[in-house]
């Protein structure tokens, strides 16, 4: 049984969030303040002078005692009819009268008979553990002064409801009709006798001045289900007493219901340092330096790096937003033209540049047209001359104080020689420059990775949503190579969307640019949250297609499968998508499908709201005591059928974590993976879970040998 105890001043509305909870539960309802009234109305019907200078206290406390030791007095406890009767009379309306509501404090402040109601009010909340109950067994929410402290000290919940004092007036203002009084008189006298402006240990306040009802109740409700749920939780885990567990079973029931994901505040504004040059001079191998990883995709042969890819950054406590381009070319025309335009589109974005140019090439016409494009954006640019491997070798560095921009820095990015220098007046210029345009990327953005085989459209789907030609897209397979990070405006927010190269069939068959593309491709989906699943509906679904799904899955990602190019098919190809869906994916049939073009941006408006799902499903969260109460009743209605004269049973089940929930089950003998799969469905017919995989492990165990 649950029992809540709600106490608070005047004013707060704890009687109609008391019944509306008691409502809500099916539980009974008892209203203390009621008990109160009645009896003063019983003084004054038994003829004692309540306005005497020295009420005669004897005969009060004797009159109340009669009241309730001798059967008068019946509380009715049904939350939508919570009457008062006396002797089979109905009193409800009469101890609200204001002869009745000048007269309770004369009668309340006498302790005796405070006693008297305390014993009485116990015994309404201790019956309601009687299965023939008004709330069979279930529970009671008790309203009233004193109820958290004097009268259920040991509630499963505790609540003192609170609020300004001129909130509570305009609340008892509005009630005029039914006879408002002054809480400031009414708080004065009722803390004669108790204390209920401020909470006792244990106490829950719920400041209700700046909220509305049904915000309030959500609280109450909340710390309701809580309750429930551990009061559950101890009845289904006792279920374990029995049997012999490891030590890190009995942490894992110690954990349950714990340790949900936070997330950062938000991002946080840097500076952004752009690294541009001709082809083959050694900019991703300089990114890769500065960031102390392998990030970029590096290789002798130029033009590898296609898109401007950002990276979060820092240097001697400076955190930057490190942008690494395609080479630069001019008069090119193809893909080359569009790897210069983001070349560019980065100089334009950025705060600072850093140019790279060849030192064991010397000064090219190039470089001077590259000094010619930066000039024009105005930008801070530091010089590093680059493959500068040795001390000897600096003096190859004087040639390119030709291009103007000031002391060219010799550095190797292969060996780090001189990149600390070099950095330490980039971002010097950085510091100094207008503006800040970078954003660290922060763990509060939802990651989602764009994914899918070569060339079925998700550079183009990113700077669809985008708005802007952020991914180089052409007919040529295989353009991406490097992740491309990308915040995107969808949906009334931001999120981070992950472009990546397409997975090729066979790893271990490739080489060089496309080996490192694929295997930053893994990493992306490891990195992201969320898979967008894209599928190229114009051209058949391939095994390929379907291996690079279950990679999401088996990554733990929350999905969404989009279908590309839906709007190019007739009525007879999407007849046989439709029939493909139902036998190609029965994997994945938990997942939402968004059918769009990423050319046209037809339906792309679908997205957010199927991220979103997906997410939450990703990220929800069943309580220990729901969730072992709905396998039981699973269990009781489908038992796992016999195997070898033996029926295994569940004993108890958690939930281990989120993203992507997982479940452990205690059981007394190995399930079925068919069995599994029914748990699985049942899973999510009950709670949902669109949008994201779900895992399921079973621990059996075996009962405690008896000592001999």
């Amino acid at each position: 049984m649950i029992r809540v105890a709600i106490d608070g001043p005047a004013g707060v509305g704890k009687s109609s969030t008391s019944k509306a909870l008691a409502k809500h539960f099916g539980y009974a309802y008892l209203d203390t303040g009621a008990m109160y009234r009645a009896a003063a109305w019983w003084c004054l019907h038994e003829g004692i002078d309540l306005d005497a200078a020295t009420p005669d206290e004897d005969a009060i406390v004797t009159a109340v005692g009669a009241l309730f030791v001798d059967g008068h007095l019946e509380m009715g406890l049904d939350p939508q009819n919570p009457t008062v009767s006396c002797d089979g009379l109905d009193i409800s309306a009469d101890i609200r009268s204001a002869e009745v509501s000048s007269h309770v404090s004369v009668v309340s402040g006498i302790p005796a008979v405070r006693h008297l109601l305390i014993a009485a009010q116990r015994a309404y909340i201790d019956g309601e553990a009687d299965p023939e109950s008004f709330s069979h067994g279930s529970g009671i929410v008790a309203e009233g002064r004193d109820i958290t402290t004097v009268v259920a000290p040991d509630a499963e919940v505790r609540v003192l409801m609170t609020a300004r004092p001129e909130v509570r007036q305009a609340r008892r203002n509005s009630q005029a009709a039914a006879g408002a009084d002054d809480v400031a008189k009414r708080d004065k006298a009722d803390s004669k006798v108790t204390s209920f402006l401020e909470a006792a240990d244990g106490v829950v306040t719920v400041d209700n001045s700046d909220i509305d009802f049904q915000q309030t109740l959500d609280i109450l409700i909340n710390l309701v289900d809580t309750a429930i749920d551990k009061q559950l939780f101890s009845d289904y885990a006792s279920n374990l007493d029995e049997y012999d567990l490891e030590e890190d079973d009995e942490e894992l029931i110690e954990e349950a219901g714990e340790g949900e994901a936070a997330y950062d505040d938000g991002p946080k504004p840097v500076g952004v340092l752009a690294v541009v040059g001709r082809p083959n001079v050694g900019k991703s191998t300089l990114v890769n330096r500065i960031l102390g990883r392998r990030a970029a995709v590096v290789e002798d042969t130029p033009g590898v790096t296609r898109d401007r890819v950002s990276y979060d950054a820092e240097w001697a406590g400076t955190d930057f937003k490190l942008v690494d381009t395609g080479g630069w070319e001019a008069d090119v025309e193809g893909i080359d033209s569009a790897i210069a335009s983001q070349a560019e589109i980065a100089v334009h974005l950025a705060d600072a540049v850093i140019l790279v140019v060849d030192g064991t090439v010397g000064l090219t016409a190039s470089d001077s047209r590259i000094v010619s494009m930066l000039r024009s954006s105005g930008k801070p640019v530091t010089v590093a001359v680059n493959k500068i491997d040795t001390a000897e070798q600096e003096y190859i560095t004087a040639e390119f104080w030709k291009l103007g921009l000031g002391e060219p820095m010799g550095i190797s990015a292969m060996h780090g020689r001189g990149v600390g220098d070099l950095l330490d007046v980039a971002l010097d210029k950085l510091r100094s420059a207008e503006k800040t345009s970078g954003l660290l990327a922060p763990s509060s953005l939802r990651r989602v990775a764009l994914i899918g085989r070569p060339n079925v459209g998700k550079s183009s789907l990113l700077n669809q949503l985008a708005h802007e030609e952020r991914s180089v897209v052409d007919d040529y397979a295989g353009t991406t190579r490097d992740p491309v990070d990308e915040v995107v405006r969808l949906g009334g927010q931001d999120w981070l969307f992950i472009d990546t190269a397409g997975i090729k069939r066979r790893l271990h068959k490739l080489s060089g640019a496309e080996y490192y593309s694929s295997l930053r491709t893994q990493a992306a989906i490891e990195r992201a949250e969320l898979a967008l699943v894209l599928f190229d509906v114009s051209q058949p679904i391939s095994d390929q297609d379907l291996k690079v799904m279950s990679q999401a899955v088996d990554a733990g990602r929350a999905i969404v499968l989009v279908f590309n190019k839906w709007d190019l098919q007739d009525e007879f190809s999407r007849k046989r998508l439709e029939r493909l869906w139902e036998t190609e994916f029965t994997r994945v049939r938990w997942a939402q499908r968004v059918n769009l073009s990423a050319k046209t941006g037809w339906h792309t408006n679908r997205l957010p709201e199927a991220m979103e799902t997906a997410l939450a499903s990703w990220d929800k969260r069943i309580s220990t005591g729901k969730l072992n109460s709905f396998l039981g009743q699973l269990q009781s209605a489908h038992p796992h059928p016999l195997r070898g004269g033996k029926q295994p049973r569940i004993l108890f089940a958690t939930q281990a974590g989120t993203r992507p929930p997982r479940f452990v089950i205690f059981a007394t003998g190995f399930l079925d993976h068919g069995y599994r799969r029914f748990i699985e469905r049942s899973l999510r017919e009950e709670f949902g879970f669109e949008g994201s995989p779900i895992q399921i492990s079973v621990k059996v165990r075996e009962k405690k040998k008896r000592e001999r």
